[in-house]
């Protein structure tokens, strides 16, 4: 498997991401993930659509907490044509109890814990944290990768304006 020192960060110290890294031009690789009912979801049910991914490590944690409601806000005004999902290691049952307790109606939470199946395809599963980093992924209507942004930091936020930038020249 491939490793990748220093791509991110945790407070100032290098993580290992492990994967190939998904990059702009490229087929989006497909992955199963767990929708919050258990079941399984791939990427492949929303063809045909603009799909946003964005990875949090935890829903359950500040800055993942602000990434996920400000994309459930973007969802609402981008239309019925962009699908956002938010990725993480978090279990279905706690991405649901957040979802209820933060109101998140418009983005749909996918949990890769599992196998980290999403986390390897992508290239952004943290070997000495086993959760993703902070990412975001813009693909088009025929699953092409169109935007990337891995947030170096990832007690930061990702560029917002440079995602919706990139699905609104898509729509």
């Amino acid at each position: 498997m491939n490793e990748h020192a220093g791509i991110v960060t945790f407070r100032g110290q290098p993580l290992t991401l492990l994967g190939r890294i998904a990059c702009i031009g490229e087929a989006a690789p497909e992955f199963t993930a767990l929708a919050n009912d258990l079941s399984e979801v791939g990427l492949s049910a929303y063809r045909g659509k603009i799909v946003v991914v964005s990875c949090v490590p935890s829903l359950d944690t500040p800055v993942c907490d602000l990434q996920t409601r400000r994309f459930n806000k973007e969802a609402v005004e981008l239309g019925d044509d962009v699908v956002i999902l938010t990725i993480s290691m978090d279990l279905p049952f706690a991405q649901s109890r957040w979802c209820g307790a933060a109101g998140i109606t418009a983005v749909k939470t996918l949990s890769d814990h599992r196998n980290a199946e999403f986390g390897r395809a992508y290239g952004v599963l943290i070997k000495e944290l086993r959760l993703l980093a902070r990412a975001v992924f813009v693909i088009d209507r025929e699953g092409v990768i169109r935007y990337t942004q891995i947030v170096k930091e990832i007690t930061e936020e990702p560029d917002y304006g440079a995602a919706v930038l990139a699905i609104r020249n898509l729509a």
